[in-house]
């Protein structure tokens, strides 16, 4: 289980640029729990994203994962169970390596006694061209193809790939179909929850379109000003609608959205 305690984070502070980011954020979020995020610019969304993920330290306010305190955990230590995901398809991948040169990092890293001479094995390609071809675009025939020259979904594919090629504890979506066009974004939403579903780990996905928001998962945190100003899930989510949620957000929030595009720009 995921507990967010009273968390808080200013940006540079003392200075005419001073941006509170995160105001005492408290939510919980169970094991295999699939939520979804939204909010305005500004909001607070991707940056609570990487308090939870190490990025940067916290003023106050404490993170538990399956009760063990990671406020202090250095980032490099929490990727080992925390898998993230970007808008960029070019954030998740090494561009100038293979297919398999990248997976291969990532098999080698999960392997207690590997060193920096370890090499996969036959059974090791034979696993990850399978799990390739669970894709289902053809990738587990491109393994010796630099993954520059992919297409934006087929990158992202391979980074929620490498993402989950460990069943992460925690995956963390920051608007990773943004950036495609409608077709991939379709289909990496269904890989996506796919591989949650599979993983068994427990998911938080930014997206700027209110009815995706309200469609996938099981729970939906509306942000406003680094605060979660609403958190609906069951027979209330199922019947609240793209207009009830607009109007949630307005009369939660204090702003008035006309359209779920405006609640779409870049987050901080």
């Amino acid at each position: 289980m995921l507990d967010i305690q009273r968390i808080s984070k200013t940006f540079l502070p003392g200075t005419i640029n001073e941006k509170k980011a995160l105001d005492c954020v408290s939510f919980s979020a169970q094991d295999s729990e699939f939520i979804t995020v939204i909010g305005s610019n500004g909001a607070g969304k991707s940056t609570l994203f990487g308090a939870i993920s190490g990025s940067f330290p916290l003023d106050a306010g404490k993170i538990l994962l399956d009760g063990e305190d990671i406020t202090r955990l250095p980032e490099y230590r929490r990727s080992r169970f925390i898998g993230r995901l970007f808008q960029d398809p070019m954030s998740g991948t090494a561009p100038g390596l293979t297919i398999e040169e990248n997976l291969s990092l990532v098999l080698l890293q999960g392997k207690k006694d590997a060193t920096v001479f370890s090499r996969i094995t036959v059974k090791d390609r034979d696993m990850l061209a399978e799990k390739l071809a669970e894709l289902g675009m053809g990738l587990e025939d491109r393994l010796k193809q630099p993954v520059g020259l992919l297409s934006g979904g087929q990158r992202q594919a391979l980074s929620l790939l490498l993402a989950t090629l460990y069943p992460p504890r925690l995956l963390l979506l920051d608007e990773h179909t943004a950036a495609l066009d409608p077709e991939s974004a379709l289909r990496i939403m269904d890989l996506t929850e796919k591989i949650a579903r599979n993983s068994g780990a427990t998911c938080l996905m930014i997206t700027h379109n209110i009815q995706q928001a309200l469609d996938t998962g099981d729970r939906t945190l509306i942000m406003s000003k680094g605060r979660i100003v609403a958190d609906i899930s069951g027979e209330t989510r199922r019947s609240i609608g793209v207009s009830g949620l607009t109007e949630l957000f307005r009369k939660n929030a204090g702003t008035d959205y006309a359209s779920d595009r405006i609640l779409l720009t870049d987050d901080i």
